[in-house]
């Protein structure tokens, strides 16, 4: 197989992990019942002017599976962080003590998990375009080699390239099942 060839292979399998990669991140954002820190993760805090993630101007903790504390490092902050999570539109009720917000995530009502399953499931299709996307701009790359190979490499380089799909497909795949199980679980 030629330098060429295996770079192609090299850009398209980084491009599936890319895919997969942006995939396990978006279906971290899907609450599933448990408290978890990186549900805060899109909260935008003003800060002396300029948007700043809400992880760089305060602890965020887990005390259990249903609360999310946030402690600001700056007292001055409880008021801005309260209501950067309120303007974030994730659902949440923040509690202002004064010192630190507290957030108590409510149980998951039947619907809503059925709801939560159906937006993983499209987050993981998103996914399967990506790599699929990818099988696609590397099969064009391998054509655009063909003066320089055998129709054999060729041939050898698209069923490789098919090989990777499946592998990455699955493992999206995987990760949904991972994910529905994780919600469906009271």
């Amino acid at each position: 197989m030629t330098d060429d060839l295996k770079e192609v292979l090299s850009d398209v399998k980084e491009s599936m992990d890319k895919a997969l990669e942006h995939t396990k991140n978006e279906l971290k954002k899907i609450r599933a019942g448990k408290a978890s820190a990186s549900m805060l993760d899109p909260v935008q805090v003003a800060y002396y002017g300029s948007p700043t993630p809400l992880q760089q101007v305060a602890n965020v903790n887990t005390p259990d599976a249903k609360t999310i504390t946030v402690q600001p490092w700056e007292k001055s902050l409880v008021q801005d962080i309260e209501r950067a999570i309120i303007n974030s539109n994730l659902g949440f009720a923040p509690q202002n003590d004064g010192e630190r917000i507290i957030i108590s995530l409510p149980p998951l009502t039947e619907e809503r998990r059925i709801d939560l399953v159906k937006q993983a499931k499209g987050i993981v299709e998103n996914g399967k375009i990506g790599v699929r996307s990818a099988r696609k701009d590397g099969n064009e790359l391998v054509r655009s080699l063909k003066d320089e190979i055998s129709e054999d490499e060729l041939k050898e380089a698209e069923l490789e390239i098919q090989e990777l799909t499946n592998q990455y497909i699955n493992k999206a795949e995987a990760l949904l099942k991972v994910k529905e199980t994780e919600i469906m679980t009271i």
